[in-house]
């Protein structure tokens, strides 16, 4: 009796220090990704499926100059085919449907797409990721409408990138017709 009494205990230990240590992975999870920042300023932004699987990175980099910024997307574990790439409103990737991200990062007000006469949100981006049968694929935007400055209204700080279902047909408002939300990665707010 007094061995399996033990053996509760014992069990109860190990269950406690796995909780104790998910926890701390948890919580240390959003400190580490504010440390994403590079000593040559290039802030890497990690992306998970809805699944919680590693979807690959988002990394940004700005030139010395402040008026160009390089966004280079890296996927894994997509599928094939063409996708939208977006950077979201709100710094949140909810699973199962990222909807907590809210819309397109859009300070300028206007409406979507890259062919739309009305101007595009600033959270368009100009080509869609191609994924390959092995389920991986990148792709490097080079954009003027979006920053790496703290506290400007065109910053990426502070918000999610987010990649869709399907590609995105450039000028259909809201969205792009893009369909369902499938990976995304929280953009730290600056420090």
């Amino acid at each position: 009796m007094r061995l399996m009494h033990s053996g509760f205990r014992i069990r109860t230990g190990i269950a406690l220090a796995a909780l104790s240590a998910a926890v701390f992975t948890l919580s240390a999870g959003p400190a580490h990704a504010q440390e994403g920042m590079s000593k040559n300023g290039t802030l890497v932004v990690p992306i998970h499926t809805s699944a919680g699987e590693d979807a690959g990175t988002a990394s940004f980099k700005e030139a010395q100059d402040g008026k160009q910024l390089t966004i280079t997307v890296k996927l894994k574990n997509i599928p094939f085919g063409e996708h939208a790439v977006h950077i979201h409103q709100n710094p949140v990737c909810d699973a199962p449907d990222f909807k907590g991200a809210g819309g397109h990062f859009n300070p300028d007000g206007k409406q979507h797409g890259m062919g739309n006469p009305m101007g595009h949100h600033n959270g368009d981006m100009p080509k869609n990721i191609s994924i390959g049968e092995n389920h991986t694929g990148e792709i490097t935007f080079k954009v003027d409408y979006l920053s790496l400055t703290p506290g400007a209204a065109n910053s990426v700080f502070g918000h999610s990138i987010m990649v869709h279902e399907k590609a995105d047909d450039m000028k259909t408002d809201p969205t792009g017709n893009a369909g369902n939300r499938i990976a995304c990665g929280v953009i730290p707010a600056a420090q």
